[in-house]
């Protein structure tokens, strides 16, 4: 018996090696792909978060001090700043929120006391805040991120009769 021996060519060898690199490449490119958008994706909504977070923050401080007369705008060392006025166990204080050197900060304070926006307690950062009051009882604020993108908040107390 007699048995036939194949001969062999270089496209046997070449062949699957170039479809293995082709198949290498094309995954390579798609990893390269989908991290590119997931890293853009997370830094938008990284940024996006950032603002929503400091708007929210300051929503909810005003509801926490909307009574008469307790919220304000106030014109400190160049800084508007939101105030709310509060009398705890007797003694009148003032809570203000800013932004100060990149930073959302608040500051607690005894009224009476000279106000320093440097003492405030960090609370994240943002590039600037913007606080004015459109309308009596009705305040727009205006938060801008590390990226320069700006998301606004229109709030206004509830309290008034």
């Amino acid at each position: 018996m007699r048995f036939q021996s194949r001969s062999r060519h270089v496209i046997d060898v070449v062949f699957p090696i170039a479809l293995l690199f082709v198949f290498a490449v094309s995954a390579l490119s798609i990893l390269i792909l989908g991290a590119n958008i997931y890293a853009s994706t997370n830094g938008r909504l990284r940024v996006n978060d950032e603002n929503r977070t400091a708007l929210s923050y300051i929503a909810e401080k005003i509801r926490q001090n909307d009574k008469e007369g307790g919220i304000a705008v106030a014109f400190i060392d160049g800084t508007n700043c939101l105030a709310m006025s509060a009398v705890y166990n007797e003694v009148p204080c003032t809570t203000y929120i800013y932004e100060y050197e990149g930073m959302l900060k608040e500051l607690f304070i005894n009224d009476g006391i000279p106000v320093t926006l440097k003492n405030g307690k960090d609370i994240m950062e943002l590039s600037s805040l913007s606080v004015e009051q459109l309308e009596e009882h009705i305040y727009l604020f205006t938060a801008t991120d590390s990226e320069g993108i700006s998301t606004t908040l229109i709030a206004s107390e509830r309290s008034v009769p």
